[in-house]
């Protein structure tokens, strides 16, 4: 990967547009980006962090999804309950497929409908999230790879196999916490108010602060805002904006080649508007076209605080649907536990 300018500077669109940024940097053809570093040695270099631990504990980095879950735009998601095999309880709105119980044994069931777009609540972005018009990573056409159902190329099913590495919680909020600057609470919650730009100084003293040791290529690092604490508790107020970083601090961890970079809110990068200076989503553009990393939103990491846990094993393994773009499953942290 070509050297990283840690800056502020807009890169120049039009030669984007123009194919600056290909071949990416894992050469022409290539669809991991940056999961090309995790390698078998790699995998094992993760699990070797739980070596000697006589007790573990799992922690899912999904938030629970609920009908209404506020979601960007036109998102949502919808969960209707099916019943078969007894009668509905008064007012019920779901769906019976009957109320007698089926055959000899007498059978009932439950299942649900779900109606969603994968790129709600806890997700993973593929490198298909974001381009240039028509030009995505690695020279890709998106006039060439859609199909109806997807896309034929850089889907979820081309993602390879599950995602096992060492993952790494940069608490930029606990930071601003004890520090007493720039934090709101809401139930008790910390939060980063409005829509602080986590600058580069922050996550280097969050990093100096939790004592994190150097990341390395293939790395999951995840930052810790507080905001997926208004998710339930005020949902306007967190689809109203959100905190995060912006190319400087961006370009900066995309200089360690992490293959995949997280964040509690909805979105990735500040929508301040002082910061970004009307490139909303810049930072989207050159994590999935000039870098090759996929990045994650909307992750629950108010567990992995409250445990006391900033450094596990990342697991994560999307739902295979071919041509999907984007994955709703949640990533997992395992991580040694206290005895």
């Amino acid at each position: 990967m070509d050297e990283i300018t840690i800056d502020d500077e807009m890169y120049d669109i039009e030669a984007v547009a123009g194919g600056a940024w290909v071949p990416g940097p894992y050469g022409p053809g290539d669809q991991l980006g940056t999961y090309n570093e995790v390698t078998p040695e790699k995998r094992a270099a993760a699990w070797s962090m739980l070596a000697g631990s006589a007790r573990l504990q799992t922690i899912s980095l999904g938030d629970v999804l609920w009908n209404g879950y506020p979601g960007f735009g036109d998102r949502d998601y919808q969960q209707q309950l099916v019943i078969a095999g007894y009668a509905p309880p008064p007012g019920y709105a779901g769906i019976s497929k009957g109320t007698e119980p089926m055959g000899p044994t007498r059978l009932s069931f439950h299942e649900e409908r779900v109606q969603t777009t994968y790129n709600i609540a806890s997700k993973v972005n593929g490198l298909l999230h974001c381009g240039v018009g028509d030009l995505f990573y690695n020279g890709f056409r998106g006039h060439d790879i859609a199909r109806d159902h997807g896309t034929s190329d850089l889907d979820v099913v081309s993602w390879g196999v599950p995602l096992v590495t060492r993952g790494f919680l940069i608490d930029v909020v606990g930071l601003k916490a004890e520090r007493g600057e720039g934090v709101a609470e809401i139930e008790g919650r910390p939060y980063l108010a409005d829509n602080y730009r986590v600058t580069l100084e922050d996550l280097e003293a969050a990093c100096a602060r939790q004592g994190l040791p150097r990341f390395e290529a293939g790395d999951a690092i995840m930052l810790r805002t507080g905001w997926n604490n208004l998710v339930r508790r005020d949902p306007a107020q967190f689809l109203s904006g959100s905190p995060g970083p912006w190319l400087r601090e961006t370009r900066w961890l995309a200089s360690h080649r992490p293959a995949l970079l997280g964040i509690d809110s909805w979105v990735w990068g500040t929508v301040d508007a002082e910061a970004t200076r009307g490139f909303y989503n810049a930072c989207h553009q050159e994590l999935n076209m000039r870098f090759g990393i996929r990045f994650g939103e909307g992750f629950q990491l108010e567990e992995l605080a409250d445990a006391g846990v900033d450094r596990f094993v990342l697991t994560h393994a999307p739902l295979r649907a071919e041509g999907a773009t984007s994955s709703s499953s949640p990533a997992l942290a395992i991580a040694a536990q206290g005895t």
